[in-house]
């Protein structure tokens, strides 16, 4: 009897596991990703015995990033609103906190009726590029790649929005203010697509100004009256300094760009969306509001 407890507890495990699996990964380039000429080394965690723990948690590091990808998380078809969200996680354009502010994100994405594409970019960032130059040619084609494949992948091309965090969030501003031009030569029809991000989300957002030149915007963010509708969450004791964001909103405000921006006490930096028991991680929430404001949550008929 034990036996055969045994092997149904254990058949039940095992399809636990693979109904709760991650979805596979899909392949950004359809060969080598532009500029790539040799190996920088294995892609691993880089977390160390000694790495820092967030809301009591381990979390992935994920670098020597050399094969972008994409990763698709669907939403139960009940629920599915259609919008899709692609996710840019930060780490200083070094690493990638792959499951703080990646997977965990797609997950509660999920929760909402939101399909979250967990986007894989290349870091660290390559000898005599900018820090962001490899990165920006994979967030332009993940973007172009999901509004091309909208039909496969059951999303509305009308609602493809960006998500980033600290450095991700500077990549998210970056593909939301270039996007007329890749900054790479079209590889195939994905690239026919535009790669402009119907909304944006930035997440204590890192390099969004010079804080040299009186916090001018960063050059390479190029805001116009034609950026995307935007939501900016920031604590005011980030070690990054909340006057980016801040003046960022208020470019996008001088452009006549729709946004809305929270600003927190205390909580810091890189908390993802691991509650705590400073408000700003309530900024979930806030952002679903946001975005059924604004018809995104609006299942497309």
């Amino acid at each position: 009897m034990k036996s055969v407890s045994f092997a149904v507890f254990t058949a039940f495990t095992l399809a636990t596991a693979s109904l709760f699996a991650a979805p596979a990964p899909i392949s950004l380039w359809p060969k080598q990703a532009p500029g790539e000429t040799g190996s920088i080394g294995e892609e691993k965690d880089t977390s160390g015995p000694k790495s820092g723990l967030i809301a009591g948690k381990p979390l992935i590091r994920l670098g020597n990033v050399s094969q972008p990808t994409i990763t698709v998380y669907r939403p139960a078809k009940e629920k599915d609103t259609g919008a899709s969200v692609i996710i840019c996680p930060g780490g200083g354009y070094s690493i990638l906190a792959y499951d703080l502010e990646g997977s965990e994100v797609c997950e509660w994405l999920n929760t909402i009726g939101v399909t979250g594409v967990l986007l894989k970019y290349r870091v660290p960032k390559r000898p005599g590029l900018e820090k962001h130059t490899a990165a920006l040619q994979d967030a332009q084609r993940a973007i172009g790649l999901v509004r091309a494949k909208a039909g496969e992948f059951g999303v509305d091309p009308k609602k493809i929005g960006i998500l980033g965090f600290s450095a991700g969030g500077h990549l998210a501003a970056a593909a939301s203010t270039n996007y007329e031009k890749r900054t790479y030569e079209p590889v195939d029809d994905a690239d026919k697509a535009s790669c402009r991000p119907d909304f944006t989300v930035l997440i204590y957002p890192a390099y969004l100004t010079v804080k040299e030149k009186d916090d001018v915007i960063s050059p390479e963010l190029p805001i116009t009256a034609n950026t995307p509708q935007t939501f900016l969450a920031m604590t005011e004791d980030d070690g990054v300094r909340v006057e980016g964001p801040l003046f960022y909103y208020l470019a996008l405000k001088k452009a006549k760009v729709s946004a809305e921006m929270h600003l927190y006490p205390t909580g810091g930096h890189g908390y993802g969306l691991r509650p705590s028991q400073h408000t700003v991680t309530t900024w979930p929430k806030r952002v679903e509001e946001w975005m059924q404001v604004r018809g995104l949550l609006t299942a497309t008929k």
